[in-house]
């Protein structure tokens, strides 16, 4: 995570299980024998299958601290050890597999969507979620891991459906994974699966480190003993991981931040177009804004298996690139709609890249209507100084309000109590925000007649600009239908970064401006989608006349862009592209 290559892209997503009174299974030997074609066939513990001939196999009973690595095609066999030798970098994924025995650490990475292969077979169908297929194979007492990138699914899935048992193949069963019902507190029941202490990372200053693979307990308690640090970042998700997570559970997450350590949850996925990277999102801002969606809601799903409440930050992991205006739509446009979909989860939104490129450009559009702004930032420069000084890169005055993480150092190894780590060095100012709250995504924002609320207002109109502001960047408190005091400071911080006037009051103009607000395309007669719904929606607000809203782009709404054109000086045309955009944006 910094200005050089991706590394540290993490594997299986960590996840959990309540392990309590259950008889697991024992390792056994691993083999792997030659054959003939380009397969070769590979056993351990009773499960067989065929693999690629040029994929490395590696035994982990021989090799304890081998890393398990995604970046270049490889099967582990065995359960891998609590000290491992894991570079500070690991560039992306390419397609691994993890193959170990069922015991109360690998169970706890079951979740409800782990496949179970039947009685006396070695396969089952399994969803893919965040690039990973999970397969218990009960009858070998074996859980199966496979990490893939979208170039790689079928050839996993080939791999994965050679499988069989072999005749020394012994039963362990796999337990039901618990549910979550996440308090605000780290506690263990018979009936409850284990959560965090809390939101995460909280409220902390201090210094923090990230490193490729969660750390063993032992290790974890040997730095909190011994190290500077008090805060570590975990790779919960993102189909960009490199590295397996063979200790990030529940119960980790639950008996770290119980020990007093501050979690920083961070996700790896898609990165910027203008990259080399396999594994971009598109260039094109409404469909980015979409992944940035996608994304959300799979991190918010293993925030969720690992016991992270709402209220916690999730970070977006963005490599550093080198900006272009459409790059930088298209990672601003992801970050909208990871911002979004975490806001409508009850999440706050976090954001980690180069502070020259990721963090320089999130900066530039602070104010802008375009974009949804991010709440905290994450930011590599190494410049070695242990602070939240953002340099040349970000004016003092941006994500001021205890909400920045600077990755000072990197690629460093230290070693506390005889247990040695590669490391990113971090140092954080972080608070514990207002969560957003869950309701945003179900408001109605539809309306024949968008009217001037204000302080004191109540009401639909009311909750509907809450929610608007929100997603936008400039948070009026719980959306409550009632407007108080924090929905008109939100809405004069909006009008005032749209160049309008800032009186609080949601009038014709600041109404346009809020509905208007997102993506750009270019639309005309026979268009559908989200952009025509908000173009319908703005043009209603801006004519002071209902115009239907369906998402259709039909002959009404052809007249409507007409009737606004001709009355704003533009094009007369009826088609909506950027100068018409643009007008609705700037609340003309």
């Amino acid at each position: 995570m910094s200005s050089r290559p991706l590394r540290r892209a993490r594997a299986a997503t960590a996840l959990l299980a309540l392990l309590a009174g259950v008889g697991l299974g024992v390792p056994g030997p691993a083999a792997a024998d030659s054959a003939s074609g380009n397969r070769r066939t590979v056993a351990y513990h009773g499960y067989r299958l065929q693999v690629p001939a040029d994929w490395k196999v590696v035994d982990l009973a021989e090799h304890p601290r081998a890393c398990p690595r995604l970046d270049t095609p490889a099967v582990y066999l065995g359960e891998p050890g609590d000290r491992n030798d894991c570079p500070a970098r690991v560039v992306g994924r390419t397609a691994g597999i993890v193959v170990e025995p069922i015991t109360a650490r690998s169970a706890g990475r079951a979740t409800e969507v782990t496949a179970r292969a039947p009685r006396g077979k070695a396969t089952a169908p399994a969803a893919s979620t965040d690039g990973t297929l999970r397969l218990a194979v009960e009858d070998a007492g074996v859980l199966v891991t496979a990490a893939h990138t979208p170039g790689t699914e079928r050839l996993v899935r080939d791999v994965l459906a050679s499988a069989e048992l072999t005749p020394g193949a012994r039963r362990t069963a796999l337990p039901r994974p618990a549910r979550h019902t996440l308090p605000r507190t780290a506690r263990h029941t018979a009936s409850a699966a284990p959560v965090a202490a809390g939101p995460q990372p909280g409220t902390y200053l201090g210094k923090g480190f990230d490193a490729c693979t969660a750390p063993s307990q032992a290790a974890m308690d040997a730095w909190r003993s011994g190290s500077p640090y008090g805060a570590v970042g975990v790779y919960i998700s993102g189909s960009f991981r490199g590295c397996a997570q063979p200790n990030l559970t529940a119960s980790w997450v639950a008996e770290q931040t119980g020990k007093g350590w501050r979690l920083i949850p961070i996700d790896v996925g898609r990165q910027a177009p203008c990259t080399g990277y396999s594994l971009r999102m598109s260039a094109d801002p409404a469909t980015a804004r979409a992944q940035g969606a996608t994304a959300a809601a799979d991190a918010i799903t293993a925030a969720s298996n690992l016991g992270l409440p709402a209220g916690s930050a999730l970070y977006s992991d963005i490599e550093a690139y080198t900006s272009t205006a459409s790059c930088k739509a298209a990672v601003l446009s992801y970050l909208s709609g990871w911002t979004e979909r975490l806001h409508s989860g009850g999440y706050l939104s976090g954001f980690y890249s180069s502070a020259a490129s990721g963090i320089r450009d999130a900066a530039e559009e602070y104010g802008s209507s375009a974009y949804t702004r991010v709440d905290h930032i994450f930011y590599a420069w190494w410049n070695g100084a242990a602070d939240t000084d953002t340099g040349p890169y970000v004016p003092s005055t941006r994500w001021s309000g205890h909400q920045r993480i600077h990755q000072y150092a990197g690629e460093v190894t230290e070693s506390y109590g005889g247990h040695t780590i590669t490391i990113d060095r971090d140092y954080l100012d972080v608070a514990t925000g207002t969560s957003p709250q869950p309701g945003c995504a179900t408001v109605n924002l539809d309306f024949t007649a968008y009217g001037t609320v204000r302080s004191g207002s109540t009401g639909p109109l009311v909750m509907a600009a809450q929610c608007l502001l929100r997603a936008a960047g400039h948070d009026p408190g719980t959306p409550d239908g009632i407007f108080g005091p924090g929905t008109t400071t939100a809405a004069r911080n909006f009008q005032s970064g749209a160049g309008l006037a800032a009186d609080g009051v949601i009038g014709a103009r600041t109404w346009t401006a809020l509905l208007s607000r997102g993506t750009t395309p270019t639309l005309r007669e026979g268009a559908t989608g989200e952009a025509v719904t908000r173009l319908q929606r703005a043009l209603t607000a801006a004519l002071g006349r209902p115009v239907s809203i369906d998402g259709v782009f039909g002959p009404g709404t052809t007249q409507a862009v007409r009737d606004y054109q001709s009355t704003r000086g533009l094009v007369n045309d009826g088609v909506a592209g950027s100068a018409t955009w643009g007008a609705l944006q700037s609340g003309r």
